[in-house]
C-alpha cells in the first residue's frame, strides 16, 4: 500500500542526498520515478536537484498554482507507469499541493517521498511542513548536529558578514552562506543577542556537516 512520507531536518541533514540516494534505488530495480522541486529554488540551475556531495539529478519544476495531481497523472499518460514520486524542498508546498501529494497516494496508489525544512529561522512551520506534519503517514527525522556538538533542530539565517538574522521574509533562498543548523537552546542565545555566529572566522564546522 502506498503512503505518504515526509522527511524532515534542519540545513545540512542529507535531504537531497536521501532523496536522489531513493531515486537510484527504484531505477536501480527497473522503476520509474518522478521529481518535483519547487520553480523558485533555481541555485543549481532551473529543474535541477543537487546535493552538496556532488550528485543531482533532473526534477519536473512546479509553481504555487501547480496542481501536483495533474501534473503525476500527464506525466504517467505520456511516460508510462510511475512507480514513485519524490518532492524536494517541501516546506514551499502550500496547503492544496500537499493535500494533492495524499491524493496522489490515495487515488493513484503511488507513493510520495517529501523531503524539507520543518521550521524557518524565526523557529515557525512552513505551510507544506504543517500540513505534511498533520496528513503524512509516515514522519522521518533526518538529524544532524549544531557546532555546539547538541543535536540541531533550528535553522538560524545569516547576512552576509555571518551575522544572524532575525527579521525578514520567510523565504529567502540559499544554502551554507546563508544559514545555519543549531540546537534549541543555542537559537535561543543568538535570537537573543547572547551568542554570535561569526561563519567567517569559522566558529562553525559546516564543511564537516553533510546535506
Amino acid at each position: 500500500m502506498a503512503k505518504l512520507y515526509f522527511y524532515y531536518s534542519t540545513m545540512n541533514a542529507g535531504k537531497t542526498t536521501n532523496l536522489l540516494q531513493s531515486a537510484h534505488n527504484y531505477h536501480e530495480r527497473g522503476m520509474r520515478t518522478l521529481i518535483l522541486t519547487p520553480r523558485l529554488d533555481d541555485r543549481f540551475g532551473a529543474g535541477t536537484v543537487k546535493s552538496r556531495i556532488g550528485i543531482s539529478a533532473r526534477g519536473r519544476m512546479f509553481g504555487a498554482d501547480d496542481d501536483l495531481l495533474a501534473i503525476v497523472r500527464e506525466d504517467r499518460e505520456h511516460s508510462g507507469p510511475l512507480h514513485c514520486v519524490l518532492v524536494d524542498e517541501s516546506q514551499f508546498l502550500n496547503k492544496a499541493q500537499v493535500w494533492q501529494l495524499s491524493d496522489i497516494v490515495d487515488v493513484l496508489n503511488i507513493p510520495v517521498l517529501a523531503y524539507g525544512l520543518r521550521t524557518d529561522f524565526r523557529g515557525e512551520l512552513f505551510e507544506g511542513s504543517r500540513y505534511l506534519l498533520a496528513w503524512a503517514d509516515n514522519l522521518v527525522e533526518l538529524k544532524t548536529i549544531c557546532h555546539t556538538g547538541r543535536k540541531a533542530t533550528m535553522v538560524v539565517r545569516v547576512d552576509d558578514n555571518g551575522r544572524a538574522v532575525t527579521e525578514g521574509p520567510q523565504v529567502e533562498i540559499g544554502g551554507n552562506d546563508r544559514y545555519v543548523s543549531v540546537s534549541r537552546a543555542e537559537f535561543k542565545k543568538i535570537t537573543a543577542g547572547q551568542s554570535q555566529i561569526e561563519l567567517q572566522q569559522g566558529m562553525l564546522p559546516l564543511g564537516e556537516v553533510m546535506s
